[in-house]
């Protein structure tokens, strides 16, 4: 039997609520997720908006391997201290070359993990078809990509492009593409072209009586008034956590499987 390489994908982190339910949930579940590489989306980690150093270190302590981002990276201004210090932080790859920090990292000589932001109702970056394209053709002229697992956290808002890129990911030999942004688990992970595991979005972690993790009263005055008003995370008790676990063969970098991952989360009290 053909050795395998386990990947295990956090939703979106949302503030406190969804730093908790990680703890909680890593800290139960040690030993059965032992054996899983584990990559989560912190953009909203902070205060539902950004980063402080405090929670990156605490992620770390509490078992994640890597944190991919999103648009919300910069949102707290101490990202700028220690983004490029850290050594399992990922910004998207597709802002402009001046931005700190790194777009993807190379993990055991073996996961290849790529951040990439949207075009569609997102920030203005570089387009991420061709950034993609170029990552792909600048590692292969340094190293055999034939058997390394090229995973991908695609940070985008429409279904349509996270489904198109996923397509072209796939042509490119990519191992996995995670849609985020958006925190609603969606109900259709497959495998692509016999290799690639895709899932639009992979939801989020964070307060379960909520709108995507933020305050319902908020939510509904900002849409009923249109006018302004700061998102606060919601503080419900009960914690929710969507997760994807991918499963890949070592050899040749292949996804096998890609199983959607959803848990309640109960706290000590």
């Amino acid at each position: 039997m053909s050795k395998e390489f386990k990947v295990l994908f956090f939703g979106d982190i949302v503030g406190r609520p969804g730093r908790e339910a990680i703890a909680k949930f890593l800290g139960d579940n040690q030993e059965q997720y032992s054996d899983c590489f584990k990559i989560a989306n912190v953009e909203n980690a902070s205060h539902g908006f950004g980063l402080t150093k405090k929670n990156h270190d605490e992620l770390i302590e509490w078992g994640i391997n890597c944190m991919t981002s999103g648009n919300h990276i910069w949102d707290k201004k101490d990202i700028f201290t220690f983004i490029g210090e850290s050594n399992v932080l990922i910004r998207p790859l597709n802002y402009h070359s001046s931005a700190p920090g790194v777009g993807y990292r190379i993990f055991n000589d073996k996961l290849i993990v790529v951040n990439l932001l949207g075009k569609t109702f997102m920030h203005i970056s570089e387009c991420p078809f061709k950034t993609l394209d170029n990552l792909i053709c600048e590692l292969s002229e340094s190293m055999d990509l034939s058997d390394k697992i090229i995973f991908v956290d695609f940070h985008a808002e429409a279904s349509a492009e996270k489904v198109c890129f996923a397509k072209y990911a796939a042509s490119l030999g990519v191992s996995a593409v995670l849609g985020t942004h958006t925190h609603v688990q969606t109900a259709d992970s497959r495998i692509l072209n016999e290799r690639c595991a895709f899932i639009t979005d992979a939801g989020f972690c964070g307060a379960k009586d909520s709108v995507i993790g933020m305050d319902y009263e908020v939510s509904l005055r900002r849409f009923i008034t249109s006018i302004p008003e700061r998102f606060d995370v919601a503080s419900d008790t009960e914690r929710i956590i969507d997760a994807c676990l991918l499963t890949f063969d070592y050899k040749s970098g292949a996804a096998k499987k890609i199983e959607r991952l959803n848990f309640e989360v109960e706290l000590n009290q």
